[in-house]
């Protein structure tokens, strides 16, 4: 009995032994995972913020988690399940999909350079679309759901690029990697974009508090009173309180700035998807000719050779997106929208109050 107690003890060590190599191994993969999609995950960084920028200070907080929790919902609810599916039954589905996210991702950022150039005539075409909303929870809401949707175009090549890195291995195995990067970086990404836009409040308290080192102690012994100012207080006060108003100052522009990057970064991912699937469909004309100018430029400064062919390399898939994206504008506006308002009209019965 105490032999076979023993036996049972050693095989119970085992399998915990298995288990823990198993965790180990999935978050050694995750993080490389990780690491392989920060491209992307620093692009979806500074996309987000744009979303928030216009809104009442009370309502970023709320608009971030909204946003944040449909990412999660995208990753962990649509898009891993479906990665799995597909990676088993219909890999070749995955560059198209890929393909008509990217062009999404040229023709949302498109619509942004749109605007920048010609307001007036970029306010029609939304208005054609109709991505304008009258009042401010609609305004909202609209804001939130674009930001998700492209929040899911750039998860979707966080979890291609995840699955293309984790080696064949259990299909447990992948769904646990791909769970562990979604989340992950969900909460990496979303975390950053809160700090980021609550960033000029902590400018404004840092700004008034004339008792910096009081307040931070108070609020380390959970809200006790702060006294009377100390030494402390009077000597870091003059810092604190410049480095608060450079954050209120400093901080609209850096959202602006913040926000160009983002449209340029939709444009530039989106075009790399699109040219990077027609290099997997033969087409590779597009991708060596960009390679071969990113490495003449790179030749020319070989004391920066890599930097160099990166920035003409994104550039040049940024070039493109925006051309796809210019030519995708006009599309959506005078045949995609129209022919969808058709189908929708012809979907109605006869006898039902049609829309206004």
């Amino acid at each position: 009995m105490a032999t076979g107690l023993i036996a049972l003890l050693d095989d119970v060590a085992g399998i915990a032994k298995v288990a823990a190599a198993s965790i180990d191994d999935v978050t050694a993969q995750a993080t490389r995972a990780g690491v392989k999609a920060a491209g992307v995950v620093i692009d979806d960084a500074a996309v987000t913020p744009r979303y928030v920028v216009g809104f009442a200070a009370e309502r970023e907080l709320p608009i971030v988690g909204r946003i944040a929790l449909g990412s999660l919902k995208n990753k962990i609810l649509f898009l891993l399940p479906a990665a799995l599916l597909l990676s088993l039954v219909a890999p070749w589905a995955i560059t198209p999909l890929l393909m008509l996210g990217g062009a999404y991702l040229a023709y949302e950022g498109a619509e942004k350079v749109y605007e920048a150039i010609s307001p007036h005539a970029a306010h029609h075409h939304e208005e054609a679309v109709g991505a304008t909303a009258d009042d401010p929870k609609a305004a909202e809401d609209k804001k939130v759901s674009g930001a998700i949707k492209t929040d899911f175009i750039l998860s979707a090549e966080i979890m291609a690029i995840t699955l293309a890195t984790v080696p064949d291995g259990s299909l447990l195995v992948q769904a646990a990697i791909l769970a562990a990067v979604g989340i992950g970086i969900t909460g990496l990404v979303y975390g950053g974009v809160a700090l980021i836009v609550k960033a000029d409040d902590a400018g404004v308290a840092l700004a008034r508090s004339d008792r910096p080192v009081s307040r931070l102690l108070s609020l380390a012994r959970l809200g006790r009173s702060e006294g009377e100012a100390s030494r402390a207080d009077r000597m870091f006060r003059p810092v604190t309180q410049a480095l608060g108003r450079g954050l209120v100052v400093g901080m609209p522009v850096f959202l602006r700035v913040l926000a160009a990057i983002g449209t340029a970064a939709m444009i530039w991912v989106g075009g790399g998807i699109i040219i990077h699937g027609l290099e997997q469909y033969g087409l590779a004309s597009i991708a060596h000719g960009i390679h071969a100018v990113a490495a003449t430029a790179g030749h020319a400064l070989p004391a920066i050779a890599g930097a160099v062919e990166w920035i003409v390399a994104a550039a040049a898939s940024g070039l493109f997106g925006l051309l796809v994206g210019a030519v995708l504008i006009p599309l959506v506006q005078f045949v995609l929208v129209p022919l969808f308002k058709d189908r929708s009209r012809e979907a109605v019965p006869h006898n039902a109050p049609r829309p206004e």
